[in-house]
């Protein structure tokens, strides 16, 4: 019998969805937050959005997750309408959102048990992320039994394990300290490679935005102030690149007018 260390989480066949919003009017009646945006998230890329508290980050995600339908203009998936939360959109927290009865297998399992899946291959897809996470040895403990860093781990392997095409992140890392947030940032790139989907990832602090992001989308009040692509490689050490160090002068700049 193979063991589950040594089942690999499926790659997706998919490609990673394209959402884009025209001319949309974003928030509830009577409490916009973003007003006639125009926006392009490419398939598979990875999009940092940017900006003060209160700007409309977490209205934006929403608005791509299906959860909150615009006020006016339109936002499509792959040039259809979307209309509602969908399978092959998930959304990630700041909170875990981790059923606390549930043990970090169970909670990784659950996507793929909604789909469906026969009990023995969840059990490998949940244990074959879990091992992909470095949770392999945690797979039975509650997450109140686990750090903080160790639950987002959880999280991301259950957004992932039931092949997304588009995973949406709420400042996830947010309430970690500043050296596992470091560590969850290389485990975001690594654990997304292969997998197709496109990431929407809301943050405000612009170090992270940049890091991650293969393009930044800059919010200001009341609406979107500009997108820029963020130069290549990744490298976290890339301090002192020209590049990188104008366009963070640019985004701070951006966001203080």
């Amino acid at each position: 019998m193979t063991s589950s260390s040594e089942v690999r989480p499926a790659r997706q066949a998919r490609t990673g969805a394209g959402l884009t919003l025209r001319g949309a009017t974003l928030g509830r009646p009577g409490a916009i937050a973003l007003d006639e945006v125009d926006l392009d998230v490419a398939p598979g890329e990875i999009l940092s959005v940017v900006g003060p508290s209160g700007c409309g980050k977490s209205t934006l995600l929403r608005t791509f997750a299906g959860l909150l339908p615009p006020l006016a203009g339109t936002v499509t998936q792959d040039g259809s309408p979307l209309t509602g939360p969908a399978a092959d959109r998930a959304l990630v927290f700041q909170e875990d959102a981790l059923l606390p009865w549930r043990t970090l297998r169970a909670n990784v399992e659950l996507p793929l048990a909604i789909q469906g899946l026969p009990r023995r291959q969840r059990r490998q897809q949940a244990d074959a992320w879990l091992d992909r996470v470095g949770l392999a040895d945690r797979a039975r403990q509650l997450p109140h039994r686990v750090s903080g860093g160790q639950r987002q781990r959880a999280q991301l392997a259950r957004a992932l394990a039931a092949g997304p095409r588009a995973v949406l992140m709420d400042e996830p890392f947010g309430a970690l300290d500043a050296q596992t947030r470091a560590g969850m940032q290389d485990l975001l790139v690594e654990v997304l490679r292969g997998t197709g989907a496109t990431v929407v990832f809301v943050t405000h602090d612009v170090d992270e935005a940049l890091f991650l992001g293969d393009r930044v989308a800059l919010l200001g009040a009341g609406g979107l102030i500009a997108v820029r692509d963020v130069p290549s490689p990744r490298d976290r050490t890339a301090h002192d690149d020209p590049a990188r160090v104008a366009l963070r002068r640019d985004v701070l700049t951006s966001l203080s007018t």
